[in-house]
């Protein structure tokens, strides 16, 4: 996920930038007190700065009870969490020259949907109790801007809001949406082993709305 630049609200501060880039690469939740372990900070001052970035929009809060005692808050990114801000300039550049350098055979997307579950699997947070919200949490984290769509049974369906590779895209999208297609795959393979990705439907890179639909049975 491209981070917002510093100027934009709640990420002025150095800070709260920075634990903003912890709950990215966690790609799920975290409480209070582990983000305050991470930092070494007291977990009220860390408080402050999750409440800024809830009230700026970047994250979101759950209350979770474990055990006796009050609930405790569990942070993770925002679905809506726009992932503005400037790439360097190289890194999409280079993404968008491999994208067009990978032959569109049928045998090269399968290696590439292949890579892309194995960049999946290594991505995935630990699995929680809610695959479809674990998913939605990742996606997230990755700059999707996904929300959660019902369906019949033990299907669901996520809608993209956002496509943060909309550059290499344009290049090559049999390419760069297989090499997707299998990064969800491998998402999915760690956070429930049960569930199964039953449609992957890409759309126009600069409208969003790609769906993944997944059954969870």
């Amino acid at each position: 996920m491209d981070l917002p630049p510093p100027k934009e609200g709640a990420l002025a501060q150095p800070k709260r930038a920075e634990i903003f880039a912890l709950l990215v690469e966690r790609r799920g939740p975290a409480s209070t007190d582990e983000v305050a372990a991470q930092f070494g900070l007291h977990p009220n001052g860390v408080r402050r700065h999750l409440e800024r970035l809830l009230e700026g929009g970047f994250v979101t809060r759950t209350r979770v009870r474990a055990g006796k005692g009050r609930p405790r808050d569990s942070w993770a990114v925002a679905p809506d969490a726009h992932p503005g801000g400037m790439q360097p300039r190289a890194y999409t550049d280079l993404a968008r020259w491999l994208a067009r350098a990978i032959p569109t055979s049928a045998r090269r997307l399968r290696e590439v949907e292949r890579a892309g579950e194995e960049i999946g699997r290594e991505l995935a947070p630990p699995a929680g109790d809610n695959t479809a919200e674990d998913l939605r949490d990742a996606l997230a984290a990755l700059g999707f801007e996904p929300t959660l769509e019902g369906g019949e049974g033990d299907t669901f369906t996520c809608c993209l809001g956002n496509c943060p590779y909309k550059d290499s895209v344009r290049e090559s999208a049999d390419v760069v949406c297989t090499l997707h297609r299998g990064i969800t795959a491998g998402l999915l393979a760690e956070l429930d082993p049960k569930a199964k990705l039953a449609g992957f439907e890409p759309h126009d890179p600069d409208q969003a709305g790609c769906l993944i639909a997944v059954d969870s049975g």
